[in-house]
């Protein structure tokens, strides 16, 4: 079996892109966004992260970029609804820290859940979290899962673009 680090992560980066927990998949697979399904590498390239589209076992090249990759809550499972708003909750205090020590311009988390639990806010919006979170930028974009078909792959790039426009970012590798 593979090892398995959910982190990819480095101090400084514009933006650590934050999931919500692993995958089952992922924790075997040993990569991020492992899934078939799963849109995150193509839509970070498509809307200008990257400058080619990086595969799971690539992952650890998205610090070239810029850019890290983490959860709130460590722990893999199935599927995401499997952890409780308590679980982020607990899981709070150790995010928060993890942000704080790495320190990125931006932390953009990948669906409203996990925010959500974790400030006890139940209406959230897309784009800049105006709160900010320890320390960092904040921002809210669909979670690219292959299950989250209320989002288009195409309004997903559109997502995550304004993202990068707002960080006033290139695709440039650094």
């Amino acid at each position: 079996m593979p090892r398995y680090r959910s982190d990819i992560l480095a101090r400084n980066l514009d933006v650590v892109f934050c999931g919500l927990n692993p995958a089952e998949s992922a924790a075997a697979d040993g990569h991020n966004f492992s899934n078939r399904n799963n849109r995150f590498w193509p839509v970070l390239h498509l809307a200008g992260f990257t400058g080619t589209c990086l595969c799971p076992h690539d992952e650890r090249r998205l610090l070239r970029y810029g850019c890290g990759i983490t959860a709130v809550v460590s722990r893999p499972t199935k599927s995401a609804v499997d952890v409780s708003s308590a679980e982020y909750r607990d899981a709070r205090p150790a995010f928060e820290a993890k942000i704080r020590r790495y320190a990125p311009r931006c932390v953009a988390f990948l669906g409203k859940r996990a925010l959500s639990a974790m400030t006890g806010q139940s209406r959230l919006d897309w784009g800049a979290y105006a709160a900010g979170f320890a320390g960092a930028l904040a921002w809210i974009l669909p979670n690219p899962s292959g299950r989250n078909r209320a989002f288009t792959r195409d309004a997903l790039v559109q997502a995550y673009s304004e993202l990068r426009i707002a960080l006033g970012r290139s695709s440039e590798a650094n």
